[in-house]
């Protein structure tokens, strides 16, 4: 083993920052780093449950414990026997955050005996542009740029902004900088991420925004074929970004939207900023621009206080906005959050609830997937064969072609489908 092991739990820009920390941290084989989410209660408990199974696989380590649960919640991991050192999301981009020996001792005193090191700041005072966010963090075929960090907004069931701060961007030049650095290494699909990707640009100089990022990648960075976008909100997609979406080749036409619900009294109790017919139209008026568009979106199911009628909204907007992948949630109080003080909904109607999210979601799948069949998509191949259409839907190629075709785009004749995955040959 060359360098500390990491342990990465929640979403891509978890995965970002852990390439940047295994930078970071240089060659330090007997180090573990557990980057951490916070997301749901059971993202901590996952969390928990990866320190103890790291210390029993490796019981001479030293453990570190970073992320969103550690940023939030530093005495809860502390006080856990198995970690050696508690870091905030800002100190994690700190090469002494890692290094081995004691970290300064905290204000009165030493360190007790067997008590982990914390060294956690006030996440809510970062405002500055770190380097670091303009990292990539690459699969075999496709690489993640972080654009922007942290949230400004308040929504009642997430823990996220406490763990991540205000949102923050990255200067634009930065990034282009890093798209450029990828494709010269022979990536054909960048996606662009970050905690709320849409809210891009006014801390920055000139307040530039999330298209004008979009347009200059695009300008400045001819080679790069396909350039693709994280979960959006939807009040926030402006005349110009609609434009490039709408218009745009290079942009790829799948968005996923962070919906949460299809009921107005949810939503406002969410303190969401879109209404339900602003989702459908914006859906509508997409589509009707460029048919091909796939839709995403996330739902959570069992909100506090949802009533059967509420449900059945957000049932009936999965067919009025064509949403073919749904990422669905079951709610979960998460501690520290106003959601988690309304009347909560029976824990078995929420897990109904989202079983029948989850099924709706799987007969637009389904439908959609059935249509392309006898069309020829252009397919990211991304490992053993099997990658992404430009709409995302999920492609296996058959023949011994497709074992040499990792990391490249290649036009595949759609035959079929196959265990919810399309099935073609290189054309």
């Amino acid at each position: 083993m060359s360098g500390p092991e990491i342990i990465t739990l929640g979403c891509r820009l978890n995965a970002a920052e852990s390439e940047a920390m295994r930078a970071l941290a240089g060659d330090q084989d007997d180090l573990v780093i557990v980057n951490s989410c916070a997301v749901t209660n059971e993202a901590v408990r996952q969390t928990r449950q990866a320190i103890r199974k790291a210390r029993r696989a490796r019981p001479d380590a030293r453990i570190l414990v970073t992320g969103c649960a550690a940023q939030v919640e530093p005495e809860r991991f502390a006080a856990m026997p198995e970690v050696d050192r508690v870091v905030g999301n800002r100190e994690k981009f700190d090469p002494a955050s890692f290094r081995a020996g004691p970290l300064a001792p905290p204000a009165g005193g030493d360190r007790r005996r067997g008590e982990a090191e914390v060294r956690v700041s006030d996440i809510m005072a970062v405002r500055e542009n770190a380097p670091h966010l303009a990292a990539g963090f690459s699969e075999r075929a496709r690489a993640f740029v972080e654009v922007q960090n942290g949230c400004d907004h308040r929504c009642t069931f997430c823990i996220i902004p406490h763990g991540r701060g205000n949102s923050r961007s990255v200067p634009a030049g930065a990034v282009v900088d890093q798209v450029k650095a990828l494709v010269d290494r022979g990536f054909e699909e960048i996606v662009l991420t970050g905690v709320d990707v849409t809210s891009y640009g006014p801390d920055l100089p000139g307040a530039p925004s999330l298209g004008q990022l979009v347009e200059r990648i695009l300008r400045h960075v001819p080679a790069l074929p396909r350039l693709r976008l994280s979960s959006l909100d939807c009040i926030e997609i402006d005349a110009r970004l609609f434009d490039l979406i709408a218009h745009e080749p290079r942009l790829m036409p799948h968005l996923h939207m962070s919906f949460q619900s299809g009921d107005d009294m949810i939503l406002k109790r969410m303190k969401r900023r879109h209404n339900r017919a602003q989702a459908i139209d914006t859906v509508a008026r997409l589509k009707a621009a460029r048919p091909a568009i796939a839709i995403g979106a996330d739902l959570i199911a069992g909100f506090p206080t949802e009533t059967d009628a509420m449900h059945e909204n957000s049932l009936r907007l999965i067919d009025e906005c064509d949403i073919v992948m749904g990422h669905i949630f079951p709610f979960s109080p998460r501690r520290g959050t106003p959601a988690a003080r309304m009347p909560q909904v029976p824990p078995p109607v929420v897990k109904a609830r989202a079983r029948a999210l989850r099924e709706a979601c799987a007969r637009r799948n389904r439908a959609w997937l059935d249509a392309l069949v006898g069309t020829r998509q252009k397919v990211l191949v991304e490992r053993n064969g099997r990658g992404h259409a430009e709409n995302f839907a999920p492609v296996r190629l058959d023949g011994s072609a497709a074992r040499d075709a990792t990391g490249r785009i290649v036009e595949v004749q759609i035959a079929g489908v196959d265990n919810d995955m399309l099935t073609g040959a290189g054309a």
